[in-house]
């Protein structure tokens, strides 16, 4: 269910480890209590209360009248200046469009109906909203809005702002769209209120997954600029926005920097949801023409934090005398919010993939021991499932109300035989014999899907046209991996061509779905829902810019994310998520892939943090840290 705002498109694209965007959540039902949890409907349906938060675990752990979460530090000193790295370009300020290059951090200038609190699990709290109510069938939500909230240039944030927003983000991003389908209309229904109203009932995300819009001042965007035109928000721009954030842009280099400074009298600062948050007086995003420049400017203190991606970087890359001196500080925090499904996606919308028993092969022709042994340094661990490192993964054979679910699933649509009768393995090659085998069982499997050897190479027996496969990346770093998996390939007659190209043609041809194969993944929350949608449905399949990379169009994987969408309570949830991890693993749809259950972040030593890190979100930063003038003297440099 919880989507962050970098998937929103308000994103604050900081270096973080390469799994898909972070997400909270663990779908517990109920309906909302006055203290802010949800709970079954009551036998006597009441009139809706105002909460001060929304909890899909069974209750919010902090009352209506909390000072502030208990993983910040209330007393954070404030000022400093936060330097941060990323690489490729921007070309736009407009957060919500679906073309063009963001900027980083450009989330850090709005604010959203609610927050959420990683310390707990899929709960929100009120930001520009201050109560929620809702009915007991969760057909509508209402906001209050704080009568406080106000722009940067002073002009209240109104219910007006609030249905805009929502209005242009439905009509400019296609994914959000789909994300909000379900969300028929938005009205001021009331003085400081504004009301969604849902095409169904019994959907118990949708409330919260409206409270995570973020809201833009309808009044600046349909002003004039400084050009004298009318502004457009359909149309990139590099105009900084007007927003009412912690933050405003402060300055910037087209496509090679920009700055953000704290907002000296931000509306919110004294909510309990902002103490002890946002401390630094700048933050600045520097922009670097690929990883390797990146790095090398780390080492030379020309930025401040680095989340490291690459294990070869993290096993070899930070012996130099900083390190040493301990003026940079090399730390692993452990990633308990979520689960993850990664790997080489092949796109079905190509006619050579869809044939279950190809995709099959190219996983067989995978050596991945040998990539994690001699490029990866024996670091990561391999997935096989598309929530793993969570509970909600599938093992052994389904039964119960899995196995019943499956068997509903198998009226709806095409299911693998072995999905019913097998736990699900990837191939394995420990040794010279195992690799041997493993191309056999692919050779084998490509013969019975229609291919022929002629001489060196693959080829269809009908066309008679050579297998072939474009993989694309947009890393330099993703050629360890993918050099060896074409040499594998080779062996058994397949041409994979690894094509690299620079982040801005990399995100438009995922956009027009044009490629053969991509490794990405999906980050999934602790409690899935609506947004499987998103990943797997059929409905997302050929939408542009949906993250369904694969083109699944299967209706038994349709019934399924159903079953988890609409879950009444915690054990059917988790009956429904494991019975979709089946469905998706035995399909075949990606080479799976491998993960690291920790972030690996560098920093120059400058920065402390609370003692207490949410639990669910470490180290959730720069959020809860603040500039340590004390240690930045010690450090020197800059």
């Amino acid at each position: 269910m919880r989507q962050s705002k970098i998937a929103a498109g308000f994103a604050a694209p900081v270096r973080h480890p390469r799994s898909p965007v972070t997400a909270l959540r663990l779908l517990v039902f109920g309906a909302v209590l006055s203290t802010g949890l949800m709970s079954a409907p009551a036998l006597h349906a009441e009139e809706p209360q105002w909460r001060h938060g929304l909890s899909l675990m069974g209750s919010v752990k902090y009352p209506a009248d909390f000072k502030h979460f208990d993983y910040v530090n209330p007393k954070a000193p404030r000022g400093g200046v936060l330097r941060m790295g990323t690489d490729g370009t921007f070309d736009s300020f407009n957060a919500i469009l679906p073309k063009g290059n963001v900027a980083a951090g450009i989330g850090l200038i709005y604010d959203s109906l609610m927050t959420s609190a990683y310390d707990e699990i899929s709960t929100e709290y009120g930001q520009i909203a201050e109560a929620v109510k809702y009915p007991d069938d969760f057909a509508w939500v209402t906001f209050r809005l704080r009568p406080e909230a106000r722009w940067h240039d002073g002009q209240p944030l109104t219910a007006e702002d609030v249905v805009w927003s929502f209005n242009k983000l439905k009509e400019f991003s296609p994914q959000q769209a789909f994300y909000y389908r379900h969300v028929v209309s938005a009205e001021a229904s009331g003085p400081g209120e504004v009301t969604f109203r849902f095409d169904e009932k019994g959907n118990r995300e949708l409330p919260q997954i409206v409270g995570q819009l973020s809201v833009m001042p309808k009044h600046w965007w349909e002003g004039v600029g400084p050009d004298g035109q009318k502004r457009d928000i359909g149309k990139t721009t590099l105009e900084p926005p007007l927003g009412g954030g912690a933050y405003k842009i402060k300055s910037f280099d087209p496509g090679k920097r920009v700055v953000y400074e704290r907002v000296k009298d931000y509306w919110a600062q004294s909510l309990p949801v902002s103490i002890g948050q946002n401390n630094f007086d700048e933050i600045r995003y520097e922009y670097y023409r690929d990883d390797t420049v990146e790095l090398e400017a780390f080492k030379g203190d020309q930025y401040d934090v680095r989340f490291e991606n690459v294990a070869k970087n993290w096993a070899t890359a930070y012996d130099f005398p900083a390190v040493r001196e301990n003026r940079v500080i090399l730390e692993k925090f452990q990633e308990r919010g979520r689960g993850v499904g990664v790997g080489f996606v092949m796109n079905l919308r190509r006619a050579k993939f869809q044939d279950p028993r190809v995709r099959l092969a190219l996983s067989y022709a995978f050596n991945y021991e040998e990539i994690n042994r001699t490029v990866f340094f024996g670091q990561y661990e391999r997935i096989n499932s598309y929530f793993f490192g969570s509970d909600l993964a599938a093992s052994g054979v389904p039964a119960g109300s899995e196995l019943d679910i499956l068997q509903e699933a198998k009226t709806k649509g095409p299911v693998p035989e072995e999905v019913f009768t097998k736990a699900f393995t990837n191939p394995v090659t420990n040794d010279p014999a195992q690799e041997r085998n493993n191309l056999r069982e692919a050779v084998r499997l490509l013969r019975e899907a229609g291919y022929v050897t002629e001489g060196t190479r693959l080829v269809d027996g009908k066309t008679k046209e050579p297998l072939k496969i474009e993989f694309l990346i947009n890393s330099p770093s993703s050629e360890r991996f993918a050099v060896p998996y074409r040499q594998q390939l080779s062996k058994i007659g397949i041409d994979l061509a690894v094509r690299y190209i620079d982040s801005s043609q990399y995100i438009n041809r995922l956009r027009s779905r044009d490629y053969d194969m991509i490794y990405t993944g999906w980050g999934q929350s602790l409690s899935p829902g609506n947004e499987q949608l998103e990943y797997f449905s059929s409905g997302a399949a050929d939408r542009e810019g949906s993250r369904n990379y694969a083109g699944i169009r299967n209706p038994a994987i349709d019934y399924v994310i159903q079953r988890v969408i609409y879950a009444k309570d915690r054990a059917e949830l988790e009956a429904a998520t494991r019975a979709l991890d089946r469905l998706l693993v035995w399909n075949h749809y990606i080479v799976p892939g491998w993960t690291y259950r920790f972030s690996r972040m560098a920093r120059w030593d400058r920065f402390s943090r609370p003692e207490t890190l949410p639990y669910y979100a470490e180290p959730q930063f720069p959020t809860i840290w603040w500039w340590d003038a004390e240690k930045a003297a010690k450090t020197g440099g800059r």
